[in-house]
């Protein structure tokens, strides 16, 4: 008995292996026979946004013409006159390096030097300006680098014309360039008022509706008329009616 004991023993021990052993392979291939979960596609897809890329010129396409500048001289003494309104002007010019030498060679190596510039700004309204018979005239100092000036007048319906000179210390004052003379505008109503314009009432009539008060046509009318105006109509506001009988149409 103690000797079949271990024989038991020895054979139960090798079929629980072999059992063992043919067990695992087949249940691994079990494993594989299973059917996996069905894949399900998403709805919606994925979208991803590239960054905008702008187009880089080829070498081959030409670049675009530089702007042109302005020249900030022209290389042509002159002094330019206008008006801004009816208090201010305004002046901007240009002396070259051949005026300057002139002017050295005339009145001495240093007269460049020991000047100052000055605009000299004359009131020539109503006469005809021949340099020495305006009306009245001012200086202005201006520093040496500056090339335009804003000039007060305060006189509105004034004609003006500048000079742009050279002041020595012991006050000699001499014109290097003259500018066009300039009138500022009214700065108030017109003063002029037209009194002796009448309206005749028959042309007045049967016009207005057809050319307007204003037009041509009345003139033309008028003309072929008698002389008399029956209403002496006056410019409103412009003092009382002229009398019938000195009222005449003026063509």
């Amino acid at each position: 008995m103690s000797a079949v004991a271990p024989l038991f023993f020895g054979i139960a021990l090798v079929v629980l292996l072999l059992v063992i052993f043919l067990w695992i392979p087949r249940r691994k291939a079990v494993q594989k026979a299973e059917p996996t979960e069905k894949f399900i596609p998403p709805l919606f897809t994925e979208e991803v946004a590239e960054e905008l890329a702008l187009p880089v010129p080829s070498a081959a396409e030409p670049s675009p013409p530089p702007v042109p500048e302005l020249p900030a001289r022209y290389g042509v003494d002159r002094l330019v006159l206008m008006v801004r309104d009816p208090y201010w002007l305004y002046a901007y010019w240009e002396i070259t390096a051949t005026r300057q030498e002139e002017f050295n060679a005339t009145y001495g190596p240093r007269a460049w030097n020991i000047t100052r510039p000055v605009l000299r700004v004359y009131d020539v309204t109503g006469v005809a300006f021949n340099g020495s018979n305006a009306n009245s005239f001012v200086d202005i100092n201006v520093p040496e680098e500056v090339d335009n000036w804003h000039i007060p007048v305060g006189q509105p319906n004034r004609s003006f014309c500048v000079d742009l000179g050279r002041m020595f210390p012991d006050g000699r004052f001499i014109t290097l360039l003259r500018s066009n003379v300039v009138t500022t505008p009214r700065s108030t109503l017109s003063e002029c008022l037209d009194e002796e314009w009448m309206w005749i009432e028959e042309v007045y009539r049967s016009y207005r509706f057809q050319f307007g008060v204003s037009s041509p046509m009345l003139i033309h009318e008028a003309a072929g008329r008698v002389a008399v105006v029956p209403l002496g109509i006056s410019s409103p506001g412009f003092g009382p009616p002229v009398p019938e009988s000195e009222a005449k149409i003026k063509v």
